[in-house]
């Protein structure tokens, strides 16, 4: 299928990964989760581990308030981090809840190597750079599971997950995608201008995106070998 439209600059960052980007969202947890055939611990493990991941996602998310330089990125940012905390999260502690593990308990599941690598990497992208560093490090998160969630709502041949893909293929998910690719696409024309493809800094972003890109790779993975 053809991947959903999320703004010029998310699609040369995405163009750029390479092969990451397939190896990302064309993962086998990924295909588990379409035909319904991942083991359900696995699964479970996932979510404790993502939940953990959206705490340290939703930090980040506030720092690209305080790295924004118009109020148009501001409000983008802390839509961001309301759909986070209100909307992603809830879905992790509502399945959690319904498998018996209750959500204090979720909260203080333990962080693998992997989850840490990963926030560790986005945190620091935007406490050491701008909101242009910070949005290359966040963006395949973002619009990565809102490319998965869209391709799995068409591919799907079991229900095991349809919570999980119906969550992310739904219109608040595809309009927090749409609302980050335009958050982007602006942002790199504020800072880099019209022609910022050309950009010798465009570049840079590229390899941090592609960094991020195969960091959620190793997540998908840390998934299936817990």
């Amino acid at each position: 299928m053809t991947a959903p439209e999320y703004g010029r600059g998310f699609a040369l960052m995405r163009e750029a990964a390479g092969e990451a980007w397939g190896d990302y969202t064309r993962h086998a947890f990924v295909e588990g989760l379409k035909d319904g055939t991942l083991p359900r611990e696995a699964f479970l493990h996932y979510l404790r581990q993502d939940y953990v991941f959206l705490v340290h996602f939703s930090r980040a998310w506030a720092l690209a308030v305080v790295k924004s330089e118009t109020y148009e990125e501001m409000l983008s940012a802390v839509g961001t981090v309301n759909s986070l905390i209100s909307e992603e999260m809830k879905l992790h502690v509502g399945i959690c809840e319904a498998a018996g593990i209750p959500q204090d308990e979720l909260f203080a599941t333990p962080e693998r190597p992997e989850n840490l690598a990963y926030t560790r990497f986005v945190l620091e992208a935007g406490y050491s750079g701008d909101l242009l560093d910070l949005l290359a490090a966040l963006a395949p998160c973002v619009m990565g599971y809102g490319e998965i969630g869209a391709r799995l709502a068409k591919e799907k041949t079991s229900e095991v997950y349809a919570d999980w893909i119906a969550t992310y293929s739904g219109e608040v998910a595809q309009g927090d995608c749409a609302a980050v690719g335009q958050l982007l696409e602006s942002a790199l024309i504020h800072r880099l201008g019209e022609d910022y493809a050309n950009s010798p800094r465009f570049a840079t972003l590229c390899d941090k995106f592609r960094k991020a890109t195969e960091l959620e790779v190793s997540f998908w993975q840390m998934g299936l070998t817990r």
